[in-house]
């Protein structure tokens, strides 16, 4: 790591949450004043009852509140100021000193505990039955505004400005050659760093196809039309979250500062695919994979205890938002690093070959997996290492 002055010094970092703080979090549970169930058999009114008072039930009577600083102290974490933002990230070296350098961005409602089990395959593979010519030094920064990275106090924090700032760090911790991956908000920083290129770049990967949420795709063919009517569905019915943080995070930020179950189930009601998997885990006891009760919980408890809930909901207004000061810029062309995609089957849209080759010109990888949706290094974290390892084969 380089460091040369204060500004740009590179420092450890612990999590450290007071009592205090849990105990105020255990009151405002408890305390909670429930809605009234809702009138339809499904979740096209939001979060249903049942699931959040099982969620609230397993929070207060169940969960271990110090599992999230247990377990973020458990792997190497720094804080430097870029741009005039603190940036927190992990950052793990593999033993294998050929490895590849990896920059995974997180997304919304997610933070750098959706990549923790993925630490292991990807630095350590052999331990987990690849290959050492497989293995990656990690960098996972907490995208500003989230989690422990600080709170932007002007405008103009968008998704390039965030893509550069990742460049940026990569440089300050000496790499020279490197690949990022990006899934959600996390797949938007990716891709802007790819047409930004970097010095050291050298290949991307998202499993979230950003130019399909603000271009048209082709639909000749029936995978294309299917892909095309999840979409639709989605910006009809599946949305919601999406046009309040775009259009007024500040108005729902209000929510969820204020209410820890306001804010579990704003986090919980992001895509339908994961809401079901999640309902099912609290209520039935039935995870899938690795989106068990405790995990889910620990990323919620991050955003309360970090009290991020508004600012990381205006970094949607920053990225997507109509009003914002990005809303006027012209995408820069298509990246022509290399590029890899995998589609998992419970995504938003199950995003076909050709729509990746319409986007990107230079596409060395495409897969499609058999379990894993949104939240894919979360709910299935030795799938998608698997992924990561192979996906990047053509670039080291």
């Amino acid at each position: 790591m380089s460091t040369t002055t204060a500004e740009t010094a590179i420092r450890p970092f612990r999590v450290a949450f007071s009592e205090e703080r849990i105990d105020d979090l255990r009151r405002r549970i408890a305390a909670t004043r429930w809605p009234s169930k809702e009138l339809v058999d499904d979740r096209s009114q939001g979060v249903q009852l049942a699931a959040a008072q099982a969620l609230a039930r397993y929070w207060l009577d169940e969960y271990d509140f110090g599992r999230v600083e247990a377990r973020l102290n458990e792997v190497p974490q720094f804080v430097t100021q870029i741009d005039g933002v603190d940036i927190h990230f992990i950052h793990v070296s593999s033993s294998d000193e050929n490895a590849l350098p990896l920059i995974m961005t997180h997304g919304w409602p997610g933070s750098v505990i959706e990549l923790l089990d993925c630490i292991g395959p990807l630095a350590e593979p052999t331990a987990h039955g690849g290959s050492g010519d497989d293995a990656f030094h990690l960098v996972l920064p907490s995208l500003p505004g989230y989690g422990f990275s600080g709170e932007p106090v002007e405008l103009g924090w968008d998704l390039a400005r965030t893509a550069r700032t990742w460049a940026e760090l990569m440089r300050r911790l000496g790499y020279t050659r490197y690949v990022a991956q990006g899934g959600d908000v996390g797949a938007g920083v990716t891709d802007a760093m790819g047409r930004q290129a970097p010095d050291g770049l050298v290949g991307i990967h998202t499993n979230l196809l950003v130019p399909a949420l603000s271009g048209t795709m082709p639909t000749n063919t029936d995978e294309e039309r299917a892909a095309a009517a999840q979409i639709a569905t989605f910006g009809q019915s599946g949305n919601g979250y999406f046009v309040e943080m775009a259009t007024r995070p500040q108005t729902i930020g209000y929510a969820l500062l204020d209410s820890p179950i306001s804010l579990a189930v704003w986090m919980v009601d992001h895509d339908t695919d994961a809401y079901y998997k999640i309902a099912r885990a609290f209520i039935d006891g039935r995870p899938s994979g690795n989106l068990t009760c405790d995990h889910i919980l620990d990323n919620i408890t991050l955003y309360w205890l970090s009290g991020t809930g508004a600012s990381a909901a205006r970094s949607y207004w920053e990225a997507y938002g109509p009003d914002s000061p990005a809303a006027s810029d012209q995408p820069l062309p298509p990246p022509a690093i290399p590029f890899g995609f995998t589609t998992f089957p419970g995504e938003i849209w199950r995003t076909p070959r050709s729509w990746v080759e319409a986007s990107y010109p230079n596409v060395v990888y495409f897969n499609e997996v058999d379990k894993g949706g949104h939240f894919a290094a979360w709910e299935e974290p030795e799938v998608f290492s698997e992924e990561m390892r192979t996906a990047f084969q053509s670039v080291r």
